[in-house]
């Protein structure tokens, strides 16, 4: 296998130094490109660098290593292949349960040398078959779709009580939405847009803290900071580029689709 890339991202520099020590022991040719020690940083130098790998702490200060793979699932270049990921974490039963329930791959902290030569197998097979894919007219979008189908099961949050009705201030007032209403909720800078077919509302609950009050059968997410009722979709638009947006019945703006979310939309 040619030389590849890995970036970690670990906010223990002790534990980042026993990693990057292991890892020289049981795949000497892989290339450490940058260690940074928060999500936002692993953001923007894997951006930056494009690595084939990613070593993804769970909880860094910011941003987790979830958060941080979800916004890079975003952004990262449609002519680039999506890194590999590997998310490290503490032994935690309910993550454990969560990786392998989705297949994905992750190693324990502190490092335990049979689990990450046994993740190190599982990421340079895949590694192999996409270089192999590559000699063959068809595209390797397949590989990128599973990566992103395991990646939506892990950001999916656990559920909570159903939300009913969103409280909104208009000036002096407070104003109760049935969510039944709702067409969007939207991520906007320190707000939450809410739109319904008469109106547009503004709210200071974090689009993450009112996910899990959403019920998943009846809101898609279908971008980082963009959740819509499903039933509302009238159309899924396909531009030149492949990008897809949804017209929503009772909105004049089409909403834009992220790829990490664009499995969601395939002709059954």
């Amino acid at each position: 296998m040619t030389s590849i890339t890995a970036l970690i991202a670990e906010d223990e520099p002790l534990l980042a130094a026993a990693l990057r020590a292991e890892l020289a022991r049981v795949w000497p040719e892989l290339c450490i490109a940058a260690q940074v020690g928060d999500g936002a940083s692993a953001v923007r130098q894997a951006l930056a660098l494009r690595p084939e790998v990613l070593f993804l702490d769970i909880r860094m200060p910011g941003m987790t290593g979830l958060e941080a793979a979800a916004e890079l699932a975003e952004e990262w270049p449609d002519d680039h292949p999506f890194p590999s990921l590997v998310f490290v974490t503490a032994y935690d039963q309910y993550a454990v349960q969560a990786f392998e329930a989705q297949a994905a791959d992750y190693v324990l902290k502190p490092v335990v040398p049979e689990r990450l030569a046994r993740t190190v197998q599982r990421v340079q097979a895949r590694l192999q078959q996409r270089m192999d894919g590559q000699a063959s007219p068809a595209p390797m979008a397949g590989a990128d779709d599973a990566t992103f189908e395991r990646l939506r099961a892990l950001l999916a949050a656990p559920a909570a009580p159903a939300l009913k009705v969103i409280q909104a201030g208009v000036g002096s007032t407070i104003r109760l939405v049935p969510v039944d209403e709702v067409l969007v909720f939207e991520a906007a800078d320190k707000y939450v847009r809410v739109l319904t077919g008469e109106a547009e509302l503004l709210i200071r609950t974090p689009l993450k803290d009112l996910l899990p009050q959403l019920d998943g059968s009846v809101f898609w997410q279908v971008h980082r900071g963009t959740v819509v009722r499903a039933t509302a979709v009238r159309t899924v638009h396909r531009d030149e580029a492949g990008k897809l947006s949804l017209e929503v019945a009772g909105l004049m703006e089409r909403v834009p689709v992220s790829r990490l979310y664009a499995g969601r939309f395939r002709a059954m």
